[in-house]
């Protein structure tokens, strides 16, 4: 579980019935400045009531509250008092336990939908009455019949009750999804509920962050040494700059160069945290002990795994070699808890993440992951506020393991070096074309594919590499990007042109879902 924000801050709780949507929930309430937490449907009433949350939402989710075996809430949440909103499966369920009636329906509705607007409700002010409003809808079964004592707020063309309240207790529903883009004023019905509604103090900022976390982590580490692996990446970067804001020179930053790094990384890393902030850094060639242990491995989880692994064990012998470091500073994030910790009993696990998996039981650091509770935007807005340098802050996402998650099967020197120099040259394209920011993360991966080509009127039997560019907010969904015909024209070309053993570039247009951002 994520470890709860500071007690002053209103905090709107989010009971997760399974959506692909729930962690995009969360992070709409903070653009809104107000702290949300992820919870499963199931967590205990009496935790519920502990919680303090000024608002609890009830997310979406892929069951049928017709179903026997479908994720449930105890009957009591509703008398607790703090304002509630069911969205989607949250409102069929809400519906169903007090006494109303939930019914398959012949006419789904997924995609755009028109909500008409029936009367006046604080959950909808600042909506127009005359006109009516684009909403995402994603649901099979249907709202039959309200409650006692519920009334209708908004209605769409396939359902009568889009948007429904209690008129005697502070409980609303509504079918659509206003997390979503697609949902045109998803964000005023959300702000209606959580700053409104619950009355919520907007006071979740970085500034805020930083002033609380400073004294959590010099309590943590006492007078302590703390290690930080440092990857280069903007989540360890940003939980360097943090911790050695807080303890200063008790930190010591090690750069594990595990030859899996993209061109130039080391350099880099070694001006930014020597020369541009003072942080001390040691940095170690581990490189060839790692191509070791990854011989033979093929499956991306083990990858993770030996990576993980082995990331901890050159940790532990740098800190020997210190002497008495107690600490290890890790950039874990909210998405790597959530997507590698199901939060529901019925999902399932899509991924492990380096900074959460694959860590021995016998480790002798204690963790600290003072970016636990964040999403990625909120980590740039933080390492803006702490003044890291806007190369360092605005990368794109690196993984921990590397490059080896971007190799389909075994990671050998021969597929490493043309990978590397392949990667090098689509991010110098994007950059010249001046799309690097418009992008959230681009990548290159090596295929375990050869296909026939023709260079120099000879026949070649050569590598396949897949570009794949995203756009995205939080990395919980993305799309994939729409870049310039030219652009991929130039990428292809110099790749197959300048990188020995390539003779095949294609493009990747899956999104996610249904696919992950990387390939492993």
């Amino acid at each position: 579980m994520p470890t709860p924000a500071a007690p002053q801050h209103d905090r709107i709780l989010i009971l997760d019935f399974g959506s692909q949507y729930t962690q995009l929930i969360a992070r709409r309430v903070r653009e809104l400045h107000v702290y949300s937490e992820i919870h499963p449907s199931d967590l205990p009433l009496e935790e519920i009531a502990a919680f303090g949350a000024a608002g609890i939402i009830l997310s979406g989710g892929p069951s049928s509250v017709l179903d026997a075996d479908s994720p449930g809430v105890d009957p009591g949440l509703f008398e607790l008092g703090p304002p509630i909103l069911g969205i989607c499966y949250g409102l069929q369920l809400m519906v169903e336990r007090l006494g109303g009636r939930v019914e398959a329906s012949d006419d789904r509705e997924y995609g755009r939908a028109h909500l008409k607007i029936e009367r006046d409700d604080a959950l909808v002010a600042g909506l127009s009455l005359e006109q009516d409003h684009v909403v995402w809808m994603s649901h099979g079964d249907r709202v039959l019949e309200l409650p006692a004592g519920f009334e209708v707020v908004a209605s769409s063309g396939n359902s009568p009750f889009a948007a429904v309240r209690s008129k005697d207790h502070p409980i609303w529903g509504i079918q659509f999804h206003p997390e979503v883009a697609h949902t045109e004023d998803g964000m005023q019905i959300l702000h209606n509920f959580v700053r409104g509604i619950c009355g919520s103090t907007p006071d979740w900022t970085m500034d805020a962050f930083i002033d609380e976390h400073l004294e959590s982590i010099r309590e943590q580490v006492g007078g302590g040494r703390v290690i930080c692996g440092l990857s280069g990446g903007v989540d360890s970067s940003v939980a360097a700059a943090l911790v050695h804001q807080a303890v200063g020179d008790q930190l010591t930053c090690i750069f594990v160069d595990h030859g899996l790094m993209r061109e130039n990384e080391r350099a880099e890393v070694e001006a930014t945290f020597r020369e541009s902030l003072g942080i001390q850094l040691v940095s170690v060639d581990a490189s060839e002990r790692f191509l070791t242990s990854l011989a033979g491995v093929s499956d991306p989880e083990q990858k993770r795994r030996v990576i993980g692994g082995l990331f901890i064990e050159v940790f532990e012998e740098e800190a020997a070699r210190l002497g008495d470091a107690r600490f290890l500073v890790q950039g874990t994030l909210y998405p790597d808890v959530i997507e590698s910790v199901s939060v529901k009993g019925a999902s399932v696990t899509i991924k492990t993440h380096h900074n959460v998996g694959g860590l021995p039981e016998d480790m002798q650091l204690e963790l600290v992951e003072p970016l636990r509770e964040l999403f990625k935007d909120e980590v740039r807005e933080l390492g803006r506020a702490l003044g890291l340098p806007e190369r360092a802050v605005g990368r794109h996402p690196f993984p921990g393991p590397g490059l080896a998650i971007r190799i389909i099967g075994e990671v050998t020197p021969e597929r490493l070096e043309p990978l590397r120099r392949a990667d090098a040259i689509m991010n110098e394209e994007i950059q010249n074309a001046d799309l690097y920011d418009a992008i959230w993360q681009a990548l290159v991966v090596f295929l375990p594919v050869q296909s026939v080509g023709v260079m120099g009127d000879a026949r070649t039997y050569e590598n396949v590499v897949a570009i794949r560019c995203v756009t995205s907010v939080d990395a919980m969904t993305a799309d994939f990007a729409q870049i310039p015909w030219e652009v991929l024209g130039r990428i292809s070309s110099r790749i197959i042109n300048e990188v020995k053993g390539i003779n095949r570039v294609v493009y990747d247009i899956s999104s996610k879902p249904p696919a992950t951002i990387e390939w492993e």
